[in-house]
């Protein structure tokens, strides 16, 4: 039997965090059918409140930001072909 993981996630400990940037805790979610990064750090408020902020970042976008160079365009666009 498959489980549907719709409108669910996980967050699990980072065992490769090595700045304070780097997020406490890494994992996936899914919001209606679409895949998202999820990651988390323990924070504390000024009322000395523990709290985790969160960050979401659809999958697909980490390969597009990968692929765009320092020109703003995405590497290997046609344009930057050379015509023969």
């Amino acid at each position: 039997m498959d489980y549907d993981n719709t409108n669910r996630g996980a967050l699990f400990k980072n065992k490769r965090k090595q700045t304070d940037n780097h997020p406490d805790y890494k994992g996936t979610i899914d919001v209606d059918g679409q895949e998202y990064w999820l990651s988390a750090w323990i924070k504390k408020s000024k009322a000395g409140e523990t709290y985790m902020s969160l960050a979401v970042n659809l999958k697909e976008d980490s390969n597009a930001r990968a692929r765009v160079s320092t020109n703003g365009r995405v590497k290997n666009d046609p344009r930057d072909e050379i015509p023969f």
